[in-house]
């Protein structure tokens, strides 16, 4: 049986929303891990609860530059996921992609690591393709508002597989659909946390679009199972493999539950739907139940009300 610390494991991005969740976790799996952010987008609130395990170990870095580090996996999460974050600096969005993606594959090259990339379900763009598999290519505006984290994602794709195939580096692709959960930030601009923040506020819940735009919403515990049972897979296992929840809501039905659960006076109200802004949002996550044996488990009407004592916590104190 492996030894606490036997396997080091570097997350990059590992202060944000998802990565703070994911080291936690490989803490639990006796995994020693050290975390890159730039804290861009990162928190140091969110790592706080590790900083006193000795198997954790953060170091400020932006994976633009190159980095090194004995480590035997690497997950890629470092990337501003958000409209209002990536397109605050687009060029910056496309470097941390694909500059970072070549320094880190350069790394898991030279330390023979097994290396993950977080992509997402953006590759597939404004679908023609309803629910989305893998196997669609997608149908991307590569000169829009949102292409410097669509096609810089592509991008990444592309390498991982090019560096997989030329220097048979291990790797595991997965596309994140919208996760939502605890470690949110409040000014993100998702849908999920803005209706939260407003609804918590009794402010007007602002709905982009006439509110029939579908999203699928997955728990960010059942998000971190997917990606480490992706990891965890044989090496020919590199997908990529979509991971969400595929049950689909239109916005407004979003907006009506955060109301209700909230126990909010909020009012929807409608503005202009933004550009290239997709209106459908579904995973197949078929591949990922038959080759990872993952489902997610945590439901909607499940998960909300978590997020929303996370929220409450952060407006109002524990009081």
């Amino acid at each position: 049986m492996p030894q606490i610390g036997e396997k080091k494991v570097l997350v990059t991005g590992g202060a944000g929303f998802l990565g703070s969740h994911l080291c936690a976790a490989l803490l639990k799996k006796g995994c020693e891990v050290l975390c890159l952010d730039n804290f861009f987008t990162g928190r140091k609130a969110n790592i706080v609860p590790l900083l006193s395990n000795p198997y954790f170990e953060c170091v400020r870095h932006d994976i633009t530059s190159p980095y090194n580090a004995e480590v035997n996996e690497i997950y890629n999460l470092a990337c501003p996921a958000s409209p209002v974050h990536y397109q605050f600096d687009p060029v910056q969005t496309v470097k941390t992609s694909v500059h970072g993606a070549i320094n880190l594959l350069d790394l898991a090259v030279r330390v023979k690591a097994k290396i993950l990339q977080a992509s997402t379900s953006e590759v597939y763009g404004d679908p023609e393709e309803h629910p989305q598999k893998e196997s669609y290519w997608g149908r991307v505006n590569p000169i829009g508002v949102r292409s410097c984290y669509d096609e810089g994602k592509r991008c990444a794709e592309t390498l991982f597989f090019d560096f997989h195939r030329q220097y048979a580096v291990p790797i595991k692709v997965v596309r994140i659909f919208n996760t939502y959960g605890p470690h949110m930030s409040m000014n993100d601009g998702r849908v999920v946390s803005n209706f939260i923040v407003q609804a918590l506020k009794n402010e007007s819940i602002t709905i982009f679009g006439d509110g029939n735009q579908t999203r699928s919403f997955c728990y960010v515990s059942d998000l971190i199972e997917g990606l480490t049972a992706a990891m965890e897979r044989s090496s020919d296992a590199t997908g990529p493999f979509n991971i969400g929840n595929p049950e689909e809501f239109t916005i407004l039905e979003l907006a009506e539950k955060v109301v209700s659960l909230a126990g909010s006076k909020s009012k929807i109200v409608f503005q202009a739907l933004p550009a290239d802004d997709p209106r459908q949002r579904k995973p197949d996550i078929t591949l990922a139940q038959n080759t990872l044996g993952w489902s997610p488990k945590v439901r909607l009407e499940e998960g909300l009300p978590e997020t929303i004592r996370y929220f409450k916590s952060l407006l109002f104190g524990n009081s």
